[in-house]
């Protein structure tokens, strides 16, 4: 038995909306993880069971290592068929949103979401949630949007509907926000829930194996590269930098999620309390921040690089050069110091 942490009052202004719908359009945020996409396969799976035309639709490709998700090739991709995307968008009775707390997390799908007249319900676990919707679920104290997810689909009385595919992916989505319950996870009933998705048939260890331990051999070489090559200890700030161009993740033939949990690596350090880690992209260069302990990197994330996330993870983007983007994060190193070293 779990505790009811979701307001009566959104549960019930949730099961008008999904009563009434016939189409479901799921949606969640650009760069999808296994949270993002764990949570949103789970939704249509479930949606699905109860006789809804439910479609999952993700702003960019997400990594390899989630295509084996039960239902992963039915996303849409709007990096590639972004004209149908929006037609879902546009055309839906209602949108769930998963795993984002506004608009422009969605990336090319915002403006198209945010002109969407569908009633739309949110679903996340970050911060601060700034978005137009009919209902809104924001739990911060959450671990995963997947684990957020399994007790509303409980409130809604739709655990019976929960079958293997689905419970498989939201674990999946649990496993990878707690760095398979390495961290956010002291709450007691999250183990749970990992049962009762045990029981439903999900296959822990194979998600282990396939969310944790399955790398190609040019990923490896590339993580190999950037710790003994590009990391840089900040011992001034207790912190640590990995920095790699878009050259050098060509040089290695990188796809998305070839430098997945790269960021965690120097935390493994003695007195390294935060660490940072910069990709070059085509757009933007993309920086991801994790911590240990108390060490806020969700500010440094929102206060330096325009994002945002919990308190031991979060990211940001700047856009200029890279060069440019060491700069400024250097220049913010004393102010680090006397904000959060003392």
């Amino acid at each position: 038995m779990i505790s009811p942490k979701i307001d009566q009052k959104n549960i019930d202004r949730a099961k008008d909306l999904i009563d009434g719908a016939e189409r479901v359009t799921i949606v969640c945020h650009t760069g999808p993880d296994g949270d993002a996409i764990g949570s949103s396969l789970a939704a249509a799976h479930v949606l699905t069971a109860i006789g809804k035309d439910a479609k999952v639709v993700v702003p960019d490709s997400f990594m390899a290592n989630l295509h084996d998700l039960p239902g992963a090739k039915e996303i849409v991709d709007a990096a590639k068929y972004f004209d149908f995307a929006a037609k879902l968008l546009t055309e839906t009775d209602l949108v769930l949103c998963l795993d984002f707390n506004e608009p422009r997390r969605t990336g090319r799908l915002a403006e198209v979401l945010t002109a969407s007249t569908a009633p739309k319900i949110l679903i996340d676990h970050h911060l601060d949630p700034d978005i137009e919707a009919d209902v809104v679920i924001s739990h911060p104290e959450m671990p995963a949007t997947a684990y957020l997810l399994f007790r509303f689909l409980c409130r809604l009385e739709l655990f019976n509907f929960i079958d293997k595919a689905a419970a498989e992916c939201i674990l999946a989505g649990m496993m990878t926000d707690t760095g398979n319950f390495a961290y956010n996870c002291n709450d007691p009933e999250l183990y749970i829930v990992v049962a009762e998705l045990v029981r439903k048939g999900a296959d822990k260890e194979k998600l282990n194996n396939m969310l944790f331990n399955t790398f190609s051999a040019h990923c490896m070489r590339l993580n190999a590269y950037a710790i003994l090559r590009k990391m840089e200890l900040l011992p001034e700030v207790k912190g640590s930098l990995i920095v790699l161009s878009r050259d050098e993740l060509n040089r290695f033939h990188y796809t998305r999620g070839d430098t997945e949990g790269l960021v965690n690596k120097p935390l493994a350090i003695p007195g390294v309390e935060f660490s940072v880690f910069m990709r070059q992209e085509s757009d933007c260069i993309r920086v991801s921040m994790r911590s240990r302990g108390d060490f806020p990197v969700n500010i440094l994330c929102s206060d330096y690089f325009g994002g945002g996330g919990h308190l031991n993870a979060a990211g940001g983007e700047f856009y200029g050069t890279l060069d440019d983007a060491v700069a400024h994060f250097k220049e913010k190193l004393s102010e680090i110091r006397k904000r959060f070293i003392g």
